[in-house]
């Protein structure tokens, strides 16, 4: 007992404290879903290591150390930066915007030499961060007034349009969903959500109209019949449903999949990177990885509902929902139940700027479990 009374506080720790103190158990399973991305993607490569396999592994190495890293700073510091992060994170997506560099359909990249870095998805990560220091600042009453909307629509608004220029819908729909899932966690009234739901509906026609390309209305289209252009728009999700189809319960086996070994699957290290899971190992090997995902997310959620400030709640409960939203619509896409719109499967498809948002959202929330005992009076404004 009195080793627990005068234990140091959380924040007094040192470095290697706080890394001892970590759930090691959550990193694992987070290692345990990049071993996956590693093996399917050797499997996609034909049995070996080269180009992808290889430097999914070795990137997972340095990013690892930088969640580690993001873990233990006092989450006090991480709502000092969450303003200058924003803004950072503008300038960078304005960056994408004069020198970016154009590829697979889009403006959507910093050439950084080592990395190509995508700056939409650093984004995400940045304006959940801000949103979650805004409404700190405000009480609870001023949170249910109508007027408190107009800092964050105004927060939201500027990086989603930029990311919709370059053009990437889905990750700008991804931003808008995560800071909305913020906005209520924060205690708007749910009256808001529905009259906007409504509009949002409304608004839909002229949407279609004004604001989508021709290519994005196609993806719509196929997705509701993708059968009226089998060997063009609709090719992808209908090789997907097909290679999922024919894994079965238990799948071909590792290494054995037809359609993605006889190059049927398009985007295979990337985007359908779930079906070739699922054609190898079917219906069970998905299962598997799912059970993986809820584990990390469920932890992600229990840490924002344990969280004793009003930031913390927020922040681990905004990254939760957008890592949750990466897993939703991947898999939803693969499998025909939501229009192809390009999102990665987390730590599992190869990509070095969807596996650093991931561990540095992670990285956020093993900081808010660390320091949740910390109280931070709220209603201190901006």
């Amino acid at each position: 007992m009195a080793d627990v009374m005068f234990a140091p506080r959380r924040m007094d720790l040192s470095p290697a404290q706080k890394l001892a103190r970590l759930n090691w158990l959550v990193i694992g399973l987070l290692t345990a879903i990049t071993g996956i991305g590693v093996a399917m993607l050797y499997s996609v490569a034909g049995g070996q290591m080269e180009p992808w396999a290889a430097r999914h592994a070795i990137r997972f190495v340095p990013i690892l150390c930088v969640m580690l890293a993001i873990a233990v700073v006092d989450i006090r510091a991480w709502m000092a930066l969450a303003y200058p992060a924003y803004f950072g994170g503008l300038a960078l997506l304005i960056a994408v915007e004069l020198i970016g560099v154009t590829g697979m359909g889009g403006q959507r990249w910093l050439d950084l030499q080592v990395i190509r870095l995508q700056p939409s998805e650093l984004m995400k990560i940045a304006l959940v961060l801000a949103l979650a220091r805004y409404y700190h600042g405000q009480t609870r009453s001023q949170t249910a007034k109508l007027t408190s909307l107009g800092v964050p629509m105004l927060m939201i608004a500027l990086p989603v349009l930029l990311v919709m220029r370059q053009p990437d819908l889905g990750t700008g729909l991804m931003m808008a969903a995560a800071s909305l899932g913020v906005i209520f966690l924060a205690g708007a009234p749910v009256w808001l959500f529905v009259s906007g739901s409504v509009a949002a509906a409304a608004a839909v026609p002229v949407a279609w109209k004004v604001l989508l390309r021709d290519y994005q209305k196609d993806r719509v289209l196929t997705f509701l019949d993708p059968s009226r252009d089998p060997q063009g728009a609709g090719y992808q999700i209908t090789q997907s449903k097909i290679a999922l189809g024919s894994g079965g319960m238990s799948g071909k086996g590792y290494l054995e999949g037809t359609q993605s070994h006889l190059n049927f699957l398009p985007e295979m290290k990337t985007d359908f990177i779930f079906t070739v899971l699922g054609e190898e190992f079917g219906l069970l090997g998905g299962a598997a990885l799912l059970v993986l995902y809820m584990a990390v997310l469920g932890y992600g959620l229990f840490v924002a509902l344990t969280c004793r400030n009003q930031f913390g709640r927020l922040l681990a409960g905004g990254l939760s929902l957008t890592l949750f939203l990466y897993v939703f619509i991947n898999i939803a896409m693969v499998m025909g139940l939501l229009p192809v719109v390009g999102v990665p499967l987390p730590l599992v498809s190869y990509g070095g700027s969807a596996m650093l948002t991931m561990m540095t959202a992670y990285g956020l929330i093993l900081s808010v479990a660390l320091h949740r005992q910390i109280t931070i009076p709220r209603g201190a404004g901006l």
